[in-house]
């Protein structure tokens, strides 16, 4: 499927792009950025998937987090989705609120009407848009990693922990790690896969883990003065999780540090060096 650029931007001797594409899943026009490093000149580069968070666009981590250099400096293409399907006829939350619809994706496949038609943003970001960044783009699609934030960290461990042999590394900043158990995700998780709870588990990290579901370790950074720590993101449970499982856990309170981008900015070069590590970039 043809890709349409967008924009392009030299950077740290590599390539910031924005691409635009029809998706079959979504239905939708879909956007997302890929970082092209330098070393993509000389032949296929690692591939490290940021998953966003509610309310924010391929933009967001792009303008903000400050990945490229670090990314430049190890060899990583690094690709940044939107979080949902936009456009004309797609269904937002009927009462305009930011945690549900438009932005707000969740990463699940809905099969709630009228949702299910464009929210399929499981397929989408593990099957769909790898396909076609494998296919267009210099990227070497054996070596795979995965992290997000906050909605997009939710996003990251339950698509690792669905896809082990696709992603070889997984991290996340802030993550909702069990959707089953907060606000942000009962909301979503009963608007877009309907009342019955079972159906939710293959979204949630913490019960996929309970149902057998591994990968060879995470790392998760969390600000200790995040404000959705206690009601939404529950990170205690996933420590919990994983410690009965035997998966190893790094998980690093950060003192003082909030939800923003200025959290995700001072540590995402030590994701980037997690990711290169575990492959081989």
């Amino acid at each position: 499927m043809a890709l349409t650029l967008v924009s392009s931007a030299r950077s740290f001797g590599g390539e910031q792009r924005v691409y635009t594409h029809r998706s079959a899943e979504t239905g939708t026009d879909m956007r997302f950025s890929a970082f092209v490093p330098p070393q993509a000149a000389a032949g296929k580069v690692p591939v490290v998937w940021f998953l966003s968070g509610l309310t924010c666009t391929e933009e967001n981590f792009t303008v903000k987090a400050g990945a490229q250099r670090v990314a430049a400096e190890l060899g990583l293409m690094v690709i940044a989705p939107d979080t949902s399907p936009r456009g004309e006829g797609v269904p937002d939350d009927p009462d305009g609120a930011y945690d549900f619809g438009l932005g707000a994706g969740f990463y699940v496949d809905a099969t709630v009407a009228p949702y299910a038609r464009n929210y399929r943003m499981a397929s989408y970001i593990g099957r769909e848009l790898p396909e076609i960044v494998g296919a267009e783009l210099p990227a070497d699609m054996v070596r795979q990693g995965i992290t997000g934030h906050s909605m997009g960290g939710h996003g990251a461990l339950t698509l690792a922990l669905k896809n082990p042999g696709r992603f070889k590394a997984v991290s996340a900043f802030a993550p909702i790690v069990s959707p089953t158990n907060c606000p942000w995700g009962e909301k979503a998780l009963g608007g877009y896969l309907g009342p019955d709870k079972a159906a939710w588990r293959a979204y949630d990290a913490c019960a996929l883990i309970e149902d057998g579901a591994r990968v060879a370790d995470i790392l998760v950074d969390q600000g200790t003065a995040d404000g959705f720590l206690a009601n939404q993101l529950k990170p205690e449970l996933l420590e919990a999780a994983c410690g009965t499982a035997g998966i190893p856990l790094t998980l690093r309170r950060q003192e003082g540090y909030d939800h923003s981008y200025y959290f995700i900015a001072t540590f995402i070069a030590d994701h980037l060096r997690w990711h290169a590590e575990r492959l081989g970039g």
